[in-house]
């Protein structure tokens, strides 16, 4: 992000500092922004047509651009969004998002007054129409498959993540977040930060307990001063992108790779088998995924420990054991 112009810079911090939000938001935000001025930008003449889209820098867009912007250049834009740059309906719908967000800021929030606008030009902006998808999941069938077919040189760490998805149902950047000190044994728990870093605990059935205990005898072995729970080869935090890997490959592994199922689908599917085969409450699963509202609702609730641990112990998956398990008890 170190090509931001002053104006938008400015629009970052606030979000980090003010609205504390997550490193990750704030680098979404700047990519959807940085869209929004490369736009402006090529719209102006300002850049050389010879260069490549991505290497079109905003260090240099003048926020007079930005200030005479209109509702009808909004739409302009985001045909431009979607004609030209081939962006899904979903995806047109968080940059406008972005966008509005980022002109509320300058005509309500800025600081400086060279920034400041006398009012919101996308203020009324509509947000294009998202029509809901049937979320993908795996079956009981299926995810007793993907655990079966789990095998790779580091297969007590590989096992363990993905028993931790399918049982937890925890959000990636949770589990690469994931620090040594975040288990508890005694209570057999997790503490996880959410989105906002927001924490909540979750609790482990049996399944998730023997995988990290196999999982640990080995992580405790390499001389690191690491702290994270989980190690890439080179013993450093694990990076999102080799979990996203890891999941890629064992579906692979289990011949589920066509199905579309990605890390954020493995945490659909521990909500749906807990739901479906452990007779799970809803108001329930809103606390053990971290969740602000159930679906499209409002309800807010507050449930106790005891909820939370019979939801852990409810997932079908709970006593499943690895082969290598299966093996060290029948020698």
């Amino acid at each position: 992000m170190d090509d931001c112009p002053d104006y938008l810079a400015q629009f970052l911090t606030y979000l980090k500092v003010i609205q504390v939000r997550a490193a990750r938001t704030e680098e979404a935000y700047y990519i959807d922004l940085r869209t929004f001025l490369r736009y402006l930008k090529q719209l102006n003449g300002l850049c050389d047509p010879a260069v490549e889209w991505g290497d079109i820098s905003i260090k240099d867009v003048p926020f007079e651009l930005v200030k005479k912007f209109t509702l009808g250049g909004a739409h302009r834009y985001l045909y431009y969004l979607a004609q030209e740059r081939g962006n899904s309906t979903a995806t047109r719908a968080r940059k406008s998002s972005a966008l509005k967000k980022f002109y509320s800021f300058l005509a309500l929030k800025v600081d400086d007054p060279a920034y400041r606008l006398a009012e919101n030009p996308v203020e009324h902006l509509e947000l294009p129409r998202v029509k809901n998808k049937d979320p993908r999941f795996l079956t009981l069938e299926q995810s007793l498959q993907m655990l079966a077919s789990i095998d790779s040189e580091h297969r007590e760490r590989d096992y363990c993540i993905i028993c931790l998805f399918l049982n937890c149902g925890m959000r990636l950047s949770e589990l690469v977040g994931l620090d040594l000190v975040d288990l508890s044994e005694e209570n057999k728990t997790l503490r996880l930060f959410g989105k906002g870093s927001k924490e909540h605990i979750v609790y482990l059935n049996t399944a998730c307990m023997d995988a990290l205990h196999d999982y640990l005898r080995i992580r405790f072995t390499v001389s690191t001063e690491e702290k994270a729970m989980f190690l890439s080869q080179r013993g450093t935090r694990i990076t999102r992108r080799r979990v996203q890997q890891i999941v890629e490959e064992m579906l692979e592994r289990a011949g589920l790779s066509n199905l579309g199922i990605t890390t954020h689908k493995l945490r659909h599917t521990a909500a749906t088998l807990m739901y479906q085969h452990g007779g799970v409450d809803t108001l329930v699963l809103r606390d053990v995924l971290g969740h602000k509202s159930i679906a499209t609702t409002e309800i807010y609730t507050h449930l106790g420990n005891e909820d939370l641990k019979r939801a852990a112990e409810a997932s079908p998956l709970a006593n499943i054991k690895s082969s290598a398990q299966k093996k060290k008890k029948t020698d």
